[in-house]
């Protein structure tokens, strides 16, 4: 049970217990691909359930090292390394969409237990191949061609260009003006989508498990940083029509039930200027927009997520207070070990909750953590975090 690989690391439980294989047969181990900040915000989660956590990183300082029960320094895309993790846990998940879906497929066929599975991880981490997915299944997306510079007809600009892989916090996705433009972006295999008139961008987060009992969270708004493309903040709940909610509902059961999913699955829409819900992306994990439920839901998307896993039992979703997160990205020009500014100070009362991720490095642009403000009503939490933003930042140690 206990890899044997010179870089895997064992840490000492919480409780005590010996590490490796001893202390894999005292409670459940669930191996997480990926220890960055969606594990790291599991660990408070699994000790409710009484489980432990074995991460894999090619990051030796992940987030998530310094709590994990072991530390499986390699690739993601390493069959090798995903069967230690497999050998290491009773069930095995993942926090991010760059991992090897081929070599889970083979674990999966030799009945180690991947949730959400591998199918569905070949289906969501290739956004051409997941765009094909809401179409064939009649969900409503926007209009998309795969692009080819060598091949495909000049598109209607403006249009969106998005890399088919490993695109996330604004990085693989483009609004393109003209030909020009186009040209000029990396020779990767990539989508264009139509350009969305947008009115409201919206997220949902549906629970599923095996016995395919659902839990559905309130819908949120999402507020986007326009030059980056990177989600700014997360209102709770959202200000939309009894319609939109239902069909941004129903839309959640169906992709589940579609994909036969098991774990927590994040659904960004757009609302267009003429009142037409479309999906925008699928998220296989935790997500950035569910981060407001670790303090103001009944139970946290990562709680959630690993009852889904390993059949603890879904449990209570609902929204207990309103509720706004806003990321805390690296400064401009911040390099370097990170200063944080503001994260202290904060008493239970003033219901502000910092998140720090704990990275080693800060860079402009990178996710640092986030803060969660609770508020008795929508505009007083909006109003809150407003107030509180500009002073809570992550710079250069020598800034």
């Amino acid at each position: 049970m206990t890899p044997s690989d010179p870089h895997d690391t064992d840490r000492l439980p919480d409780d005590g217990q010996a590490s490796g294989s001893q202390a894999q047969t005292a409670a459940h181990v669930v191996g997480v691909a990926g220890g960055g900040q969606l594990a790291r915000m599991m660990f408070p989660a699994a000790a409710v359930l009484d489980l432990k956590l074995v991460v894999l990183d090619p990051d030796a300082q992940c987030s998530s090292a310094a709590v994990a029960l072991r530390t499986i320094v390699g690739p993601f895309d390493s069959a090798a390394c995903l069967r230690q993790l497999a050998e290491s846990s009773d069930f095995v998940t993942f926090e991010i969409e760059r991992i090897n879906a081929e070599a889970l497929a083979e674990l999966e066929a030799e009945g180690y237990l991947v949730r959400p599975g591998a199918k569905v991880l070949q289906t969501i981490q290739d956004k051409l191949v997941q765009k094909k997915f809401l179409r064939d299944h009649g969900i409503p997306t926007s209009s998309f061609t795969p692009f080819d510079p060598q091949n495909t007809a000049a598109p209607k600009f403006p249009c969106v260009w998005k890399a088919c892989r490993d695109g996330y916090d604004g990085r693989g996705v483009a609004i393109v003006q003209d030909a020009t433009a186009l040209a000029a972006l990396p020779p990767v295999a990539a989508l264009l989508e139509e350009r969305v008139a947008i009115e409201l961008e919206l997220a949902i987060l549906i629970a599923r498990d095996a016995h395919g009992e659902t839990v559905t969270y309130p819908l949120t708004e999402i507020v986007m940083d326009p030059q980056d493309h990177i989600m700014d903040s997360v209102i709770a709940p959202a200000e939309v029509s009894d319609s939109i909610a239902r069909q941004c509902q129903d839309i959640a059961e169906a992709l589940a039930t579609a994909l036969g999913y098991i774990g927590i699955l994040a659904i960004e829409f757009f609302v267009d200027t003429d009142g037409q819900v479309l999906v925008n992306e699928m998220s296989p994990r935790p997500h950035n927009s569910g981060h407001y439920t670790i303090e103001a839901c009944a139970t946290s998307q990562f709680e959630q997520h690993l009852r889904a896993v390993t059949g603890a039992g879904l449990t209570n979703g609902d929204l207990l207070s309103a509720a706004v997160t806003f990321n805390v990205l690296g400064a401009q020009g911040a390099s370097g070990k990170p200063h944080y500014v503001g994260f202290d100070g904060w008493s239970e009362s003033d219901r502000v909750y910092v998140h720090s991720y704990d990275k080693p490095e800060v860079r402009p642009g990178r996710k640092m953590g986030h803060v969660t403000v609770l508020a008795e009503n929508r505009a007083a939490a909006i109003e809150k975090a407003q107030r509180i933003k500009g002073s809570i930042q992550v710079v250069s140690v020598d800034e």
